[in-house]
């Protein structure tokens, strides 16, 4: 059982956060300014030609994975009317991203083992109607959603908000 205190069972955590740091590669980059999406903690992302990163979304492939965005400390620019609880990066934001190492993501899903494949959908189905495109998944869902060979679900163990923990084993992009 994770995190196993007096019969109760403990959260794995929140998605985007670096899990075990012994073997992390994190890199910083800006959102690309011109996205019009915002990069949400534990979102799987791609790099772009300009040294930007951007949403993995559905027009993406496996080469393209980069990695996860994490949650960092991100602090204020604007302390009037600054949002408390923020969860994403927003365009033109620097963006931290764990490139190598472990990290907590939203298992939409299917359920995970050890050593499993990580899969990310790429295409809506309506039997999963809660599915989103730009999710981690640990089930094969035809062409609607891609494995990410150089990924691995760690301990297989998921909480009761669908967070588990994936290792990306080696950099997909330098």
């Amino acid at each position: 059982m994770p995190g196993s205190v007096i019969g109760k069972t403990l959260n794995l955590g929140y998605p985007g956060n670096v899990s075990r740091s012994e073997d992390a590669v994190i890199v910083n980059r800006p959102v690309r300014p011109t996205d019009t999406n915002p990069i949400p903690f534990g979102a799987p992302v791609v790099l772009n030609a300009d040294n930007t990163y951007s949403l993995f979304g559905a027009s993406n492939t496996a080469a393209d994975f980069a990695g996860v965005a994490i949650r960092e400390v991100k602090q204020a620019t604007s302390y009037l009317g600054a949002p408390y609880g923020i969860t994403q990066y927003n365009p033109g934001d620097p963006c931290d991203v764990i490139e190598r190492g472990s990290v907590t993501v939203t298992c939409q899903l299917g359920t995970p083992t050890a050593g499993g494949a990580v899969y990310i959908r790429v295409a809506a189905n309506a039997s999963y109607p809660n599915a989103v495109v730009g999710g981690f998944e640990a089930q094969a869902d035809g062409t609607n959603n891609i494995l990410i060979p150089n990924a691995v679900w760690k301990t297989g163990k998921i909480d009761g908000n669908n967070t588990a923990e994936i290792t990306i084993l080696n950099r997909n992009k330098p």
